[in-house]
């Protein structure tokens, strides 16, 4: 059975839910459809992160939101969401997946793995937590190899090689260094990301200083064994014990899954997708981009604190638009 709605809303992290309450708000029929949990992405956060924005720069539509300290924990966040989505009764479908979007003439056809809708317009705002950058070196199959990162208590008193140089790789070297763990740190430039948390990169750098994490710099892998690490240094080739790895070295949008519902994605390696910067509406008309999703493989560009202004800005112009017409 086909379900109609004025808009499906792909995804139903902080944005996509942003997007929702701004539906309810307009007398917009609405479904917010999410593969996960609510806020899927931020549940497989670190269980310990720190959030660099302030609370009140990760709230949506003026909800309060109340922390402990200036800047939430994820625990912190991840009830926050919840009883915004519980609160409002949002109309969300969790562990559903969107398997395929088609569009004959004005209406989409969206089917999941659960149901088929059809819609006059769409939103995606699926972030970019979910496929990782991989190294593509051998031995990056093997079981000792993540590229997610939850509770450093996992790594205590193994030899656990962190590669990356952002926020998750610096918080994850020093949680695990600080639970026991035997850190080497393997950083592709010659220093720790200057986007670091600001309260992060002293303490990073006063432990790589002090030799209390191993760090290497302008370094690649070069293969992954059961027993070792194999580097490209500036010194030559380097072979190191390790016990597991942390390949956090970031993730990127799903550009197939745009590219499918046929959005233009520039030809570089920003590959950012084609979007209007005043309606967020994409190249295909009636179907628009929210949240991170929309800097590519610029995934700085975009966060809660400066994307939530997009559910506005689209439900706006998908009012004015059926005026018009």
């Amino acid at each position: 059975m086909k379900i109609e709605y004025d808009i499906v809303i792909v995804g139903g992290g902080p944005i996509g839910i942003a997007c929702g309450l701004e539906a309810k708000k307009n007398g917009l029929s609405y479904l917010i459809i999410e593969k996960g949990p609510i806020v899927n992405s931020l549940f497989h956060y670190p269980s310990n992160m720190q959030f660099f924005s302030s609370s009140e720069k990760l709230e949506i539509d003026e909800i309060p939101f109340i922390s402990k300290e200036a800047k939430p924990k994820r625990d912190e966040a991840l009830e926050y969401y919840r009883r915004i989505v519980t609160s409002n009764k949002l109309n969300i479908h969790l562990f559903e997946k969107v398997e395929n979007v088609q569009k004959d003439e004005d209406i989409f056809t969206i089917t999941s793995n659960k149901n088929t809708y059809t819609s006059k317009q769409i939103v995606v705002a699926t972030g970019f937590y979910d496929l990782p950058n991989l190294l593509n070196v051998p031995g990056e199959n093997l079981e000792k190899v993540a590229h997610y990162y939850d509770n450093p208590h996992y790594y205590a008193g193994q030899k656990v090689a962190v590669i990356g140089a952002s926020n998750s790789a610096i918080d994850a070297a020093l949680e695990c260094y600080r639970k026991g763990a035997d850190v080497t740190l393997i950083i592709r430039g010659p220093e720790v990301g200057q986007r670091v948390k600001y309260w992060v990169r002293p303490d990073i750098i006063n432990r790589i200083e002090e030799g209390s994490i191993k760090t290497f710099f302008n370094t690649t892998v070069k293969s992954i064994t059961e027993k070792t690490i194999i580097l490209n240094t500036d010194g030559g080739e380097e072979e190191i014990e390790n016990d597991f790895v942390l390949a956090l070295t970031g993730y990127k949008p799903n550009f197939y899954f745009l590219e499918r519902l046929g959005v233009h994605i520039s030809n570089d390696e920003k590959k950012l997708p084609e979007y209007n910067p005043e309606t967020m509406e994409t190249n295909v008309e009636g179907l628009y981009l929210a949240g991170v999703i929309c800097g590519g493989m610029e995934t700085h560009k975009w966060f809660i604190e400066n994307s939530r202004v997009h559910a506005k800005m689209i439900v706006k112009n998908i009012i004015s638009s059926s005026v018009t017409t």
